[in-house]
């Protein structure tokens, strides 16, 4: 009951009615679609974070690597093109991926995603730049994950793959149910080829080569957060999104104030108290901020 007087305080003295937003100072006009790129290094754990992300923002997760092998089994025409480059041993041009990202964008129908393994070059940056920026959804948020390289290698050691769908598993904080089996499917775990150290080193040369002009392409957006764990990294990309693009997590939503709610609960406490409830004066203020 305490719950309800107070919100209907609120609706009195709000000429219009204001709800403060809380944890940042963006106005409530500025709240802006989630539209996120996860860059960091193998194992950084970007497919834990994604997970996360879509959970508490419901954003949808767009992985370029995901959306290849769908459409490759699906044979559609985007996937019979890749199958070809994949198939002798090529790297599957822009172009394909960018289709496949722009039809993705199309399907979801959802304003708030983050985009997972492309670009990886300076050239695939700017043109998907330029195929967002024909659909008015260019990015407006870059989070870059940093994990101490040493951290990283105990990961990709743990690390056991379902290779047909993609699933990941780490023996440390994500083992399978069944010791060395898909927790769908049941079938069996596999390790991948260059999880190991020496490949592991030479991927980090590679990335880091590779993510310095991504990052200069994209300053003005960029967000690098650290930590050893995911734990420690989630809640500063949380921190990131409420205040720079003003979403709050799910969690964190105040549902709506039902005034019909409101009024009807205090009409039915006057009424146990033997008490009247006077419209006019009490529920004026509430009519004018409907």
């Amino acid at each position: 009951m305490s719950s309800a007087l107070s919100s209907l305080r609120i609706l009195r003295q709000s000429k219009p009615l204001i709800l403060a937003r809380r944890f940042h100072d963006c106005p409530v006009s500025d709240v802006q679609p989630f539209r996120l790129l996860l860059l960091g290094s193998p194992g950084s754990g970007k497919g834990t974070q994604s997970e996360r992300l879509m959970k508490q923002f419901t954003a949808s997760h767009i992985s370029s690597g995901d959306l290849l092998r769908r459409d490759i089994v699906q044979q559609t025409p985007t996937g019979r093109k890749a199958a070809e480059y994949v198939t002798s041993g090529k790297l599957v041009p822009d172009e394909l991926i960018l289709a496949l990202i722009d039809a993705e964008l199309s399907n979801i129908a959802n304003p708030n995603w983050l985009l997972d393994g492309f670009p990886r070059t300076l050239g695939q940056a700017q043109a998907l730049d330029l195929m967002l920026q024909k659909r008015t959804e260019s990015l407006n948020l870059v989070i870059n994950l940093e994990v101490p390289e040493e951290v990283i290698l105990e990961r990709i050691m743990d690390r056991w793959v379902h290779i047909p769908s993609g699933r990941v598993y780490n023996l440390s904080y994500n083992p399978p149910r069944v010791p060395g089996l898909d927790d769908v499917t049941g079938e069996a775990l596999s390790k991948r080829p260059d999880d190991c150290p020496d490949v592991f080193r030479v991927r980090m040369q590679q990335h880091k080569a590779m993510t310095m002009p991504l990052l200069e392409h994209y300053s003005p957006i960029v967000a690098t957060l650290r930590g050893n764990t995911s734990d420690e990294i989630y809640p500063q990309i949380e921190r990131e999104i409420v205040n720079r693009l003003g979403v709050l997590p799910n969690r964190l939503v105040t549902p709506p104030v039902s005034v019909s709610k409101v009024v009807s609960t205090l009409q039915q406490q006057r009424r146990t108290q033997g008490g009247i409830l006077n419209n006019e004066t009490e529920a004026v203020s509430v009519g004018a901020a409907q």
